[in-house]
Parts: C-alpha cells; structure tokens; sequence
C-alpha cells in the first residue's frame, strides 16, 4: 500500500486538480493507497476543498493543525498517520508530476530505503524554471547543505520524496524542523541510520505563486542546517 502526505496551507485554487491528478493516476495503475491531505492552519478554504474530496474519493483522508506550523510538521503529522509500506510527500502544486513516482519506486526496489527526486543530477527535465535569483539561491543553499550536512546529495529541497514506511516513520518522529528546512534533517537522519539514499532524475515544472519566501525561509532553513550539524 502507498500513502501519499501532501501539506497543505492556503491551497483551496491548486488543491482540487492535484487531488484528481493524484487519484487518476493511482486508480489507473491499480495502486492500493490513501491520500493523506494535513491542512496546515490554512485561512482560505482550503478545509472545504478537502472535506469535498474526502466526499468524493474514499482513499482520502484529512489531517488538521489548529495553527499554521510549517511544512515540516504537517509533513509529521500526516507521516505519523500513514498505513502505507511505502510514502510519498509532495508539494500540494506537483512541480514534480505524480507521473515520476514510477521512477522513485523502482530505486527503492532497488535497494534504497529513500528516493528523491532531483533536479540537478544527470537526465533531470526542468521544463519551467524557477525565477534566475531562486535557482542561484538553491543552488548555493544546497552547496552549503553538501558542505556541512550532506555531501553528495545534489538537490535536498525538491518537494517529491518517496520513503519505505519503517525509514520514514523514523527520521519524522521528533522532527525539530517545523518549516522548509525539514529536508536537509530527515535525510541527514536517514544517513546517519545507514539508508541508503538514491537522488532520482525527475521532470520538475515551476509552480507560481510560492510560499516560500526567498530570503527569510532561507535564513531560516540555513540556520537548522547549521543547528543539525553543531548537535552531530
């Protein structure tokens, strides 16, 4: 069974045509899943889009934080609910098109006990790119993650990853991060635990409006880099 967790804040306008790209794709594969959808204190009517998805898909199911938390916690929350043997967390814009997750579950086929898509490594398609100053500032975000946290990895912050349940309930539980920086920690746990970790080309399309904001998420998101690596 896979359970897919997709974070939600003030999503009302995207989240309709992601639930049914997501459940058009699954029911056409035969897939056994659930829909795991975890409102983040949205403060649009982002709680009736998904009440009316719960309707009309019964894989659906709705996770509610009382107060806006961040991604990371309500990438824990729905994490920590989930049934699945293996699960998705993806961006509630699918940047990466739920059309990649074949990629993904052959690597885990493979071996690893996460996959993440990237969009850095060799055979990636980024068919809409990102604004010229977000792609630097990821670019030397993730060059300092590789530096102090996790060489090697290429591309920590696309929002498509799939886990093997046992790994995932793991590197969540007890999450610090709350907000955008949760990446650089779970994968930073999932290695230290011996996972291996495969970085999988995807195709990746830029989604806007964003919420992340260009300099203070990435203060923010360098500063737990920084915290996870002082603590080892």
């Amino acid at each position: 069974m896979l359970s897919v967790v997709i974070p939600c804040y003030n999503e009302e306008l995207r989240l309709p045509r992601t639930v049914e790209q997501v459940e058009h794709y699954l029911a056409g594969k035969h897939l056994d899943h659930e829909v795991i959808l975890v409102d983040d204190g949205s403060a649009d009517g982002t709680r009736q889009v998904m009440e009316s998805a719960a309707e009309r898909h019964p894989t659906v199911r709705i996770e509610v934080l009382p107060h806006n938390r961040g991604k990371g916690r309500a990438l824990a929350v729905g994490v920590e609910v989930a049934k699945g043997d293996e699960i998705l967390v993806t961006d509630a814009d699918l940047s990466t098109p739920i059309e990649e997750l074949d990629k993904l579950q052959a690597a885990l086929s493979n071996g690893a006990g996460v996959a993440i898509a990237s969009r850095a490594v060799r055979g990636s398609r980024v068919e809409v790119s990102q604004p010229i100053y977000r792609v630097l500032m990821g670019k030397a975000f993730n060059l300092i993650v590789q530096a102090v946290l996790l060489p090697g990895i290429w591309d920590t912050q696309c929002g498509f990853k799939l886990f093997r349940a046992d790994v995932a309930h793991r590197v969540f539980e007890n999450l610090v991060t709350d907000g955008f920086g949760y990446d650089p920690e779970v994968l930073y746990r999932a290695r230290k635990q011996g996972v291996k970790i495969a970085e999988v080309p995807v195709v990746w399309r830029n989604s806007a409006p964003t919420k992340v904001s260009p300099i203070r998420s990435s203060l923010d998101m360098l500063k737990h880099v920084i915290r996870l690596r002082l603590r080892g």
